[in-house]
């Protein structure tokens, strides 16, 4: 037979979604994969139940039903300085994930190169493969996860095509203040590089942090290419419902990438979604409400466990410091997390391009009853795994 592929040679499975099926081999608090553990919005479910019988149930126009792209050019014009035209500037995709892979696509031919911040969501270096492109990594320094500006700009003297921009990030929980987004900008703008933002947990920015989105920036527009989702925002991560914004001539090449990509997003999915993309402010204050109280519960647990850890500024990942257990892989780590205390997690070396081991992560969307579990077995680690490090 003859061989398949050379550029999915270096790919694994996701380790994210591996070790969901980890915990639930193990019975396992699945701290993992980044989903909630509770409903959706009551009107959403209010929604969808209508829509099951009064339909649509067939495709949708290709690129997103018009009063669901109506809905996100509304929502969405004024946070991003820019009114959005829901005809020619917003495609509707299969969730984020594909969102990206579409503007990849888009914007890259085989051998551009592309700049990816390590630590990263492990889909952006695979997008970039993918795409028969390069990627070239640019630190983020923990504890605060900041870059060099010069380092930054070394790469971008290579004659990068794009940036790919997670913010607030996951896994860090980094928001990025203006100053850094104006220190991107500027080197887009000098070295005509394109932006790609993943902007799923933009409305999950806790106090006194703030959200900027970079193609509100001057001279940003023109150059960026907004992805997001309404996945993390409504708890709906299961319906697949992501977007891509942008300007017209650049959205016009990812819908054509997209429609042969997966033709459309679901129909009756988004018809219920409308709801929510109508939500007004008290929504999204009480989303942050919530997700701040589940930050300092879950942090102040680990604080009284003596457990070390990063404090994020924005989605809902908490990056641990286990190298107190002496684990040479942090994958092994946590296996034996699952197994033999019960808390599901994942292997920070799976973010990071340069070699780390002290990291793993965990998230907190999850009820007040599952994070208190979590931490009860939390208080266990090192009595069982401390004599096997």
């Amino acid at each position: 037979m003859r061989t398949l592929s050379t550029r999915t040679a270096g790919f694994t499975d996701s380790v994210i979604r591996r070790m969901t099926r980890v915990s639930m081999e193990y019975d396992a608090v699945n701290l993992s994969q980044g989903f909630p553990d509770f409903d959706p919005p009551k009107a959403l479910l209010d929604s969808l139940a209508h829509v099951a019988y009064a339909g649509p149930h067939q495709y949708a126009v290709t690129w997103g039903a018009f009063n669901f792209c109506q809905a996100l050019a509304q929502k969405q014009s004024v946070p991003m300085g820019h009114t959005i035209d829901p005809l020619t500037e917003v495609v509707v995709t299969c969730g984020s994930t594909e969102a990206m892979m579409a503007a990849m696509m888009t914007v890259c031919d085989p051998g551009d190169k592309v700049i990816v911040f390590s630590p990263f969501y492990e889909n952006y270096g695979a997008d970039t493969i993918l795409s028969g492109a390069e990627p070239i990594y640019v630190p983020l320094a923990p504890p605060n996860f900041t870059f060099d500006p010069n380092v930054l700009e070394d790469a971008f003297r290579q004659g990068v095509k794009a940036l790919v921009l997670c913010n607030p990030s996951n896994p860090t929980g980094k928001v990025f203040t203006r100053a850094e987004l104006t220190v991107i900008a500027d080197l887009a703008k000098r070295y005509d590089a394109y932006v790609i933002t993943d902007e799923v947990y933009e409305h999950i920015v806790y106090a006194p942090h703030t959200h900027t989105y970079i193609a509100s920036l001057p001279g940003m527009w023109e150059r960026t290419i907004s992805c997001s989702s309404l996945s993390k925002t409504y708890s709906i991560t299961g319906w697949r419902l992501g977007y891509l914004i942008g300007p017209a001539a650049v959205v016009d090449v990812a819908r054509k990438v997209h429609d042969f990509l997966t033709v459309g997003a679901p129909a009756p999915l988004m018809e219920a979604a409308v709801t929510g993309l109508t939500f007004g402010q008290a929504f999204y204050d009480e989303l942050l409400a919530t997700y701040t109280q589940k930050r300092a519960l879950f942090l102040t647990g680990l604080d009284s466990l003596g457990i070390p850890h990063t404090t994020p500024d924005g989605a809902y990942y908490v990056l641990l410091d286990v190298s107190e257990f002496g684990y040479g892989s942090d994958l092994d780590f946590c296996y034996a997390l699952a197994r033999d205390v019960g808390v599901g997690a994942v292997p920070g070396s799976s973010f990071f391009r340069e070699p780390e081991n002290r990291y793993i992560r965990l998230h907190f969307a999850k009820t007040e009853e599952t994070l208190n579990a979590a931490l009860d077995r939390l208080s266990r680690m090192r009595a069982i795994l401390g004599r096997k490090g």
